[in-house]
Protein backbone atom coordinates (compact mmCIF):
# COMPACT_ATOMS: atom_id res chain seq x y z
CA UNK A 1 0.00 0.00 0.00
CA UNK A 2 2.79 2.38 0.85
CA UNK A 3 4.51 1.58 -2.45
CA UNK A 4 1.29 2.32 -4.35
CA UNK A 5 0.77 5.59 -2.49
CA UNK A 6 4.37 6.62 -3.14
CA UNK A 7 4.19 5.71 -6.82
CA UNK A 8 0.75 7.08 -7.62
CA UNK A 9 0.19 9.76 -5.00
CA UNK A 10 -2.85 9.99 -2.74
CA UNK A 11 -5.37 7.18 -2.94
CA UNK A 12 -8.54 5.94 -1.34
CA UNK A 13 -9.28 2.55 0.16
CA UNK A 14 -11.39 1.85 -2.92
CA UNK A 15 -8.69 2.81 -5.43
CA UNK A 16 -6.05 0.82 -3.55
CA UNK A 17 -8.24 -2.27 -3.18
CA UNK A 18 -8.66 -2.38 -6.97
CA UNK A 19 -4.89 -2.91 -7.27
CA UNK A 20 -4.40 -5.31 -4.38
CA UNK A 21 -5.54 -8.91 -3.89
CA UNK A 22 -7.50 -8.05 -0.72
CA UNK A 23 -10.91 -6.61 0.05
CA UNK A 24 -11.65 -2.93 0.46
CA UNK A 25 -12.38 -3.61 4.15
CA UNK A 26 -8.95 -5.17 4.62
CA UNK A 27 -7.32 -2.20 2.88
CA UNK A 28 -9.27 0.19 5.12
CA UNK A 29 -8.07 -1.62 8.25
CA UNK A 30 -4.45 -1.51 7.10
CA UNK A 31 -4.73 2.16 6.18
CA UNK A 32 -6.17 2.91 9.62
CA UNK A 33 -3.15 1.26 11.26
CA UNK A 34 -0.69 3.11 9.02
CA UNK A 35 -2.52 6.35 9.80
CA UNK A 36 -2.49 5.67 13.54
CA UNK A 37 1.29 5.14 13.54
CA UNK A 38 1.85 8.23 11.43
CA UNK A 39 3.24 6.66 8.25
CA UNK A 40 0.34 8.03 6.24
CA UNK A 41 -2.28 10.68 6.83
CA UNK A 42 -5.82 11.03 5.57
CA UNK A 43 -7.67 13.98 4.12
CA UNK A 44 -11.46 13.74 4.10
CA UNK A 45 -12.93 14.13 0.62
CA UNK A 46 -16.70 13.72 0.59
CA UNK A 47 -17.57 10.22 1.67
CA UNK A 48 -14.03 8.96 1.23
CA UNK A 49 -10.63 9.67 2.68
CA UNK A 50 -7.57 10.31 0.54
CA UNK A 51 -4.46 8.77 2.04
CA UNK A 52 -0.95 10.07 1.45
CA UNK A 53 2.42 8.90 2.73
CA UNK A 54 4.11 11.08 5.34
CA UNK A 55 7.54 10.90 3.74
CA UNK A 56 9.39 12.39 6.71
CA UNK A 57 7.88 9.82 9.10
CA UNK A 58 8.58 7.03 6.60
CA UNK A 59 12.23 8.15 6.36
CA UNK A 60 12.50 8.03 10.17
CA UNK A 61 11.00 4.54 10.22
CA UNK A 62 13.39 3.37 7.50
CA UNK A 63 16.36 4.76 9.45
CA UNK A 64 15.24 2.99 12.62
CA UNK A 65 14.70 -0.30 10.80
CA UNK A 66 18.10 0.03 9.17
CA UNK A 67 19.72 0.50 12.58
CA UNK A 68 17.91 -2.56 13.93
CA UNK A 69 18.98 -4.53 10.85
CA UNK A 70 22.61 -3.51 11.35
CA UNK A 71 22.48 -4.60 14.98
CA UNK A 72 21.05 -8.00 14.01
CA UNK A 73 23.62 -8.40 11.24
CA UNK A 74 26.41 -7.83 13.76
CA UNK A 75 24.86 -10.34 16.18
CA UNK A 76 24.51 -12.94 13.43
CA UNK A 77 28.16 -12.44 12.41
CA UNK A 78 29.22 -13.05 16.03
CA UNK A 79 27.06 -16.18 16.25
CA UNK A 80 28.56 -17.43 12.97
CA UNK A 81 32.11 -16.88 14.27
CA UNK A 82 31.29 -18.74 17.50
CA UNK A 83 29.72 -21.62 15.58
CA UNK A 84 32.72 -21.82 13.25
CA UNK A 85 35.10 -21.85 16.23
CA UNK A 86 33.10 -24.64 17.86
CA UNK A 87 33.12 -26.61 14.60
CA UNK A 88 36.88 -26.16 14.16
CA UNK A 89 37.49 -27.24 17.76
CA UNK A 90 35.28 -30.29 17.30
CA UNK A 91 37.05 -31.22 14.05
CA UNK A 92 40.49 -30.78 15.64
CA UNK A 93 39.49 -32.88 18.68
CA UNK A 94 38.24 -35.68 16.42
CA UNK A 95 41.49 -35.63 14.45
CA UNK A 96 43.64 -36.17 17.55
Amino acid sequence: MIDLLLADGPGTATSLSRRLPVTRQAVSKHLAVLDRVGLIHAEPAGRERHYQVDEAQLARAVAQLSAVGSTWDARLRRIKRIAETIERTRTNDEGD
